[in-house]
Parts: structure tokens; sequence; C-alpha cells
């Protein structure tokens, strides 16, 4: 009878994979090594918060001390929940052990895990389960590769199945990474669950590919019972004591993030360390210690407090603290270029996001107005969101509208277009589609959009500087002998991007392609400069065209890289073009940290309610600034003139008055998208946002000084350091103007304001013959890299307001005051 039961346990071992305490095998092996082991088990318990029993430890600390390595093997071997075997094939199975299967929703909870290492191998043990794993699908894998986050898209949910689960060996001090060799060991696993209740998972164990057992004994079912998490309770007060949603980031001492992030489904973002939540909302967090980290936004201060989650329930006290109120000025916030769905959005299980979950984000960052453009990803599902006014979601202070930015689709090849404050999203002849019916260049639909009362303007404006590219140009166009290089006459009729004695470093009086493009290396560095960009598929290409032909409001900022995007603004306005800067984040297509990383301040005055078509109107007018929202200008005049559609009237050369508010943050984000960091690609690459240039989370910056400059027709005519510690202060400068010219304050890179025009004697704006040279050229430049990807029966059109765009540059360049020839005319090809 005896032997029956021996054999019926022994099959269901066998079958179910399941040992009893006593069954759990206990081979012999050296005490002083498996004592270290169990001891530092012991500490690694405790550090997680679940120290082993009291009996536990007790008669653990007396097998150690007695040096009775089974009698340690026989008291652990009770709370196993696993046993893995590693025989000298290095093939891995897995058995349950004794264990108790709890787990606490939210929380991860340690698990022990006993080793039984016949191959005394040395390799990193590794836990998986199918139900582990993100829950979502689609995330675009070249943003998150650009944002340093490429961990978040490994095992995407493209199949929908059920994953409520993350798995993961503890193999922080005091364990170990690897297995230690010895025949027998104890690990520790972390299990979380983001559901609550009785849940069936498979756990597998490996230590490399292909060392999974046969017949699926690398793997054991285990029926977890799993405890509810916490909902914690938040009561969120903003600076004036009103109710108010805020960004959070719950961390524990290991510096893990709650809620885990390959968990989140909307509202939260898996993409973000951070949540948002209103006042009386609550998050799921398991009982614990953790680490709040809450603000709203660059105008707020950043506080962090110590949070305790009791079972019987918490509530959360969040108090935010502005150190900045530019509303105070009449100033309101927005970011004109933020998605709902593609880059680090996933399609599945939705397509991208809801405008419930938008609001969270815009209304969490202290943004007054968020655009959310629907483009190509899930175009046909997020178009209807569209509504001719702002969403219904909005408050007097927060407003969420959906528009178009025209992107994967139309006239995307010849640069981006936003479109804002639009009545109708569909283009004639689309029928309600992006596959059909769209202009293949960008006026046309910017034309479109300006005839229904919208706003117009180019995203991720900045037109990089490839030097290759723009010497063999010159060379091509300009060697007249064929002989490789360029004379100093042939050089006379090229717009250099420096002087023809700088570029020319050997003397001898001719220019070679490697001079010319060591030249346009040079000058990327600078701002302004006149170094050809290369205008092959990125940033605000046909601008040139469309700001020629009238239909473009604005170049946008603060998201790309600051010179390339200020450098093209700057040549068109001595141009005299009356095109206006706005800020962007373009979320979470170049940045995915948060909304309103790069703003524009809208001047509206004392308002009781944002009214998002006089937005518009502002930012169309220029009447504001731009900025990441750690620098503002509070206050900017031109002898009393703010910027805006009016300009500054003199009848002679004359001084004006300039006078500005400035305020720094006292404290700044440690980064390259900041200006506190310098990129390895130098001057030319700061304050970009696009790629993470270091790591993801690089500190703070406190205090420091910043330098306010005061810019002419894109020059340094005065400058002043100024503190930043979080106080306005208030500038004047005496600025001597003796033509017609654009004046403007900046602080580089993370802030500058639309410029006031001062006219001199009814005169226009010509004040740089190069300027307009430069984007004459470009106009050329542009059409012979970018015309094949108009439609063929779109190419006449275009061609001719391209033509019409050089003859006006040219025009312009014979115009300007510092012109002192007539420069040749070139054809487009």
């Amino acid at each position: 009878m005896r032997t029956c039961v021996q054999i019926f346990l022994a099959l269901t071992v066998a079958v179910c994979g399941i040992v009893s305490g006593d069954e759990v095998p206990r081979p012999r092996v050296a005490t002083q090594p498996l004592a270290a082991n169990v001891a530092r088990l012991m500490d690694a318990f405790v550090y997680l918060g679940t120290p082993l029993p009291e009996a536990t430890s007790t008669a653990l600390k007396a097998a150690i001390k007695e040096g009775d390595q089974r009698k340690l093997q026989e008291t652990l071997d009770r709370h196993a929940l696993f046993v893995v075997s590693i025989n000298p094939e290095l093939r891995v199975k897995v058995q349950r052990g004794p264990g108790d299967s709890i787990l606490q929703q939210g929380g991860f909870t340690p698990v022990l895990v006993k080793v039984l290492n016949d191959a005394t191998v040395t390799r990193r043990l590794k836990i998986g389960s199918p139900q582990a794993g993100a829950v979502y699908a689609g995330a675009a894998s070249s943003t998150l590769k650009r944002q340093a986050q490429t961990e978040l898209n490994i095992n995407e949910n493209e199949e929908s199945e059920r994953r409520f689960l993350d798995v993961e060996m503890f193999d922080q001090s005091p364990m170990t990474p690897q297995l230690s060799g010895l025949s027998v060991e104890y690990a520790i696993a972390l299990i979380h669950s983001s559901d609550a209740g009785q849940r069936e998972a498979t756990i597998v164990f490996d230590i490399g590919q292909g060392t999974q057992d046969l017949g699926f004994r690398s793997e054991v079912p285990v029926l977890f019972s799993i405890k509810p998490a916490v909902a914690v309770k938040l009561k969120i007060t903003d600076f004036d004591g009103t109710p108010t949603t805020a960004r959070l980031e719950f961390r524990d001492k290991d510096d893990r993030i709650y809620p885990p992030q390959a968990k989140r489904l909307a509202p939260d973002f898996f993409f973000q360390t951070h949540i948002y939540r209103a006042d009386g909302d609550t998050v799921l967090l398991p009982p614990g210690e953790f680490t709040l980290t809450s603000c709203r936004g660059p105008e707020y201060r950043r506080r962090t407090q110590k949070v305790s989650v009791s079972e019987s329930g918490t509530t959360v006290d969040v108090r935010l603290e502005r150190w900045v109120n530019p509303q105070e000025f009449g100033f309101y916030s927005g970011d004109h270029h933020i998605h709902a769905a593609g880059c680090s959005h996933y399609d599945n299980p939705t397509q991208g996001v809801s405008p419930q979950d938008m609001f969270a984000q815009v209304k969490g960052e202290g943004l007054n107005v968020g655009c959310v453009l629907t483009w190509g990803p899930c175009f046909d599902h997020q178009r209807n969101y569209f509504s001719p006014i702002a969403a219904t979601i909005s408050e007097a202070s927060t407003v969420l509208k959906y528009d178009l930015e025209i992107s994967g689709f139309g006239s995307a090849a010849l640069g981006h277009v936003c479109l804002l404050n639009l009545k109708d999203q569909t283009y004639p002849g689309s029928d309600g589609t992006a596959e059909k019916g769209w202009p293949t260049w960008t006026v046309p639909v910017m034309r479109w959009a300006k005839d229904q009362g919208g706003v117009t303007g180019y995203p991720h404006s900045a037109l990089h500087v490839d030097p290759r590219l723009a010497a063999e140009w010159q060379i091509r166009k300009f060697d007249k002998d064929g002989d490789q290089k360029l004379s100093a006459d042939e050089a006379s009729d090229v717009l250099l991007a420096e002087p023809f004695d700088t570029t020319d470093d050997n003397n001898d009086g001719a220019l070679t392609t490697e001079e010319l493009r060591n030249s346009a290396n040079r000058a990327a560095d600078k701002l302004p400069n006149y170094a050809l960009p290369s205008l092959n598929g990125g940033g605000a290409m046909e601008i040139f065209v469309s700001t020629s032909e009238g239909v473009c409001d604005f170049i946008s900022a603060m998201d790309t890289a600051r010179i390339p995007e200020w450098n093209t603004w700057y040549h068109l306005m001595n141009c005299g073009y009356a095109l206006k800067l706005s800020g962007e984040t373009d979320f979470p297509c170049m940045s995915s940290l948060r909304v309103g990383q790069g703003r524009v301040y809208v001047q509206l005055g004392n308002v009781d309610r944002v009214d998002f078509p006089t937005w518009c109107k502002g930012v169309a007018a220029g009447q504001s600034y731009v900025s990441d929202g750690f620098a503002h200008a509070l206050r900017y005049r031109v002898n009393g003139q703010a910027p805006g559609p009016q300009s500054v009237s003199l009848d002679e050369s004359k001084t004006v008055k300039v006078q500005t508010t400035v305020a720094f943050a006292p404290e700044q984000p440690k980064a390259v998208a900041y200006g506190t960091l310098m990129p390895s690609a130098g001057p030319r690459m700061a304050g970009d946002t696009v790629n993470l240039h270091a790591e993801r989370n690089t500190g703070f910056v406190k205090g420091g000084q910043r330098l306010v400059e005061v810019i002419k027709n894109g020059e340094v005519v005065a400058s002043a350091n100024v503190e930043a510690d979080g106080e306005p202060h208030d500038l004047e400068f005496d600025i001597a103007v003796d033509q017609s010219s654009w004046i403007a304050v900046r602080q580089f890179p993370q802030l500058h304001t639309n410029p006031v025009n001062v006219i001199v004697n009814r005169q226009p704006i010509r004040c740089s013959h190069r300027s307009a040279l430069w984007c004459a050229e470009s106009v050329r430049l542009l059409w012979n890299n970018r015309r094949r990807f108009i439609a063929k029966e779109e190419q006449p059109a275009a061609k001719l307001a391209y033509a019409a765009a050089l003859r006006k540059y040219f025009d312009i360049a014979d115009q300007a005051i510092d012109s002192g020839k007539k420069f040749p005319r070139f054809d487009l090809e």
C-alpha cells in the first residue's frame, strides 16, 4: 500500500509539477556558501519589505550557526514557490513548490525560488510568462529609439492577449545577477499583477535561449490569489486653493515606477514615467512607502513628498505652488502641436487615445490651450473627434481643439503643415479620407485653411545644414570652367557661407569642395548663418514659397534644434515678411516627455475665459513669445509698442527704447533641450528635443545666470545677464535704428519674443541682401530636390509659385539697404 501511494505521489509530481515541502529535493551541498546565500536572502526579503516569518528566520539563523546545510534547506523549502532544476545538459525544468501563491495587486511580491544547479553554471536565471509583458502594441519603434525607450516596445501585445503580470528576478544587492555555480542556492523572483482576485498564469524559467527542457517542463501553471490594491485618494489643489489636475510620479525605494509603465493604458501613457490625476481621483497602489513628485508644468515648483499607503486606505494631499504666473501679465499658454495617435502612442487596443485623455495631459501641464492635430496614423478614427469649435470637455482656462497636421499624406514631402482653427477638416475631393484628393505641395492646402479663417504654419521647422551637400551644390551650379573649384570670379555670384578669404583655407585664390564643406560646417554653429540647408526631407521646406504667397502665418520653434529653427525665421523677417514664431512640442513624436515642452504665450489681456479663435488670431498676429516654460518675457515694448500687428513709426533714424521684464526658473532640468547641457554635435543642436542626447534623467540645475539679448535684424545689439531666481527682472536698453528694422528679445535657446517692427520713413524692411539671396537659393535648391514629389498635374501651378517667390527674393536683394550691386538672377531648373 505504501509503495502505491509513493507511485501516485510521484505521478502527481510528474504530471502537475507540484511538490510538497518534504518532497523538494535536498542534495548535499557545502554548508558555508549555502549559508552565505541564505544570509543574503534573508537580508533581501527584509529590504523588500517582506521579511521571512519570525520562526523561519530564527530557525535559519540557528542552522547557519550550527553549520547544518540540510536544516537550511528544510526550513526554506516550505516557502519555495518554484523549484528550478538545471541538468548537466543545461536543460531547465521547473516545478511548483509548496510556497503560498499570494500576490499583491499593484505591487511587486517577492517569491522564493530554489535552484538545483546540477550543471553548476554561473549564468543569469531568467523568468517569464505568457501573461507578462506590454498590454499595448503599435508604438513607433523609431520614436522610442530616439527617446531611448526601446525597452517599452519589447514583446508588444500584438495578439491582444490577456496580460496582467510583470515578472523579474531580483538581482540587486544583496542578491547577485548570476547564479553562483553552487549546486543548491536560493533566489528571489518579483511578481507584479495589475489584476486582483484569482488568476492563473504560466511561469517559465530559462538560463538562455534554447535551454528550456522538452515537453513544457520549463513552465508551470500557478493559480494566484491576488489581494486588491489600495485606491489612494488624491486631494490636489492649485496655488490659489482651487481644485485642479497635476502631474504625479510615484516611485518606491528601489526607484520602480508605479503604476508600471508596461501595464498602462489610457488615461495613463506607458511612455511617460508620470501620470495625471484630477482632484478627487484615485491611483491604485500597494501598501508601502513611496516617494511622490508632483508638479503642473514648468511654471510650477517641483515638490517631493513621502507617501505611506496602508491597507485601510490613504488620502494624499498635493498642494501646488507657482514660481511664475504669466496670466497675471495677460499671457495664456498653448501648445499648437500635439497628437492623440501615432509615434509613441499605441494603436492596439485602441486607435490612439481619446479627448479626455489628452485633456488631462494639457490641464496637468498648466497649459491654457492644447491643439490636438489629426494626421496620418489612425486618421480615420481620430478625425471623428473633430469639431469646428473647441471640444466640449474644455474649461474656462483649459481649451482643447482638434485640427489637422498634413503629415503622412498629401503635401508632407514638401514640409508638414499645421492647420489651426479649421471649420472644415475635409479637403474638397478627399471624401473624408487621407488617401485621395489632397494637394501634393503645401501652398494650396494652406490657402484652403486660410480661406476658412484658419491659422497656418510649419512644424518641427529646423532646416539643417549638410555641409557636403551644400558644397557639392555650389560646385555643380557655379563652377563654370569645370575644374571642380570656384575662382574668385566664379564665387562673386555665389552666396557663400563665409567671406571668400575666410573660406579659402590654403589662400590659393580658389575654393575646393572641401573648403566649401568646412566653411558650411563652421557657419552651421552660428546664428544667423548663410550655409545652405539640405532641403531634402525635413523641416519647414516650402516656407520660402508659402510665405511669399501670403498663406503662412507662423514658423514653429522649441522642439527641433534652435539655430536652424530661428535662422530661417530671421532671414525671412530680414526680407520684410511678417512671419511669426509659435511654440510647439509635437508630442509624442519629437518628444514624448510631456505636452507643452515647447509653448507659445499669447497676450489676451485680462479674460475670464480663453476663446480659441481669439487665441489663434494672437498666434498669427505675433502678440506672443515662445518658451520652454522655464523662461519668460512677461513684458516687452519698443517705444511702448508690444509685439503684434502694430509697428513703431519713425520719420528718421532715431534711438528707440526697448523695455522688457524677464523671469527665469530657479530650477530647471539639466538637458540639451533647455540649454543646460551642450550636445556633442555643438551649438547647432542646442535646444533639440528630437533625440535624447544624454541620460534620460540627468537631474536639475539650480540658479545661475541667463543671458538676455536684444536682437535687431538677426544680430545681437545689446545684452544683460539676469539671475535665474524665479523673480521678475526689469531691463531697459537704448537701441539705435537707422533703417526699417525688426527688434526682439531672446535668451538662447529657451526664449524668444516675437518682434516689434520699427518702420523708418515708411520704408519696408529690407535690411539684408544676403538674407534675400539665401531665401532665393533655398527656393532653387528645394525645387531641384523635391519637385519630383509634386503630382504631375500640379507641377505647372507649383512652378509658377516657386518662380514668383524666386523673383520676389531677388527683388528684395536688390532693394536691400546693404546691397551694393545688382545680383545675377537664376531661374528654376
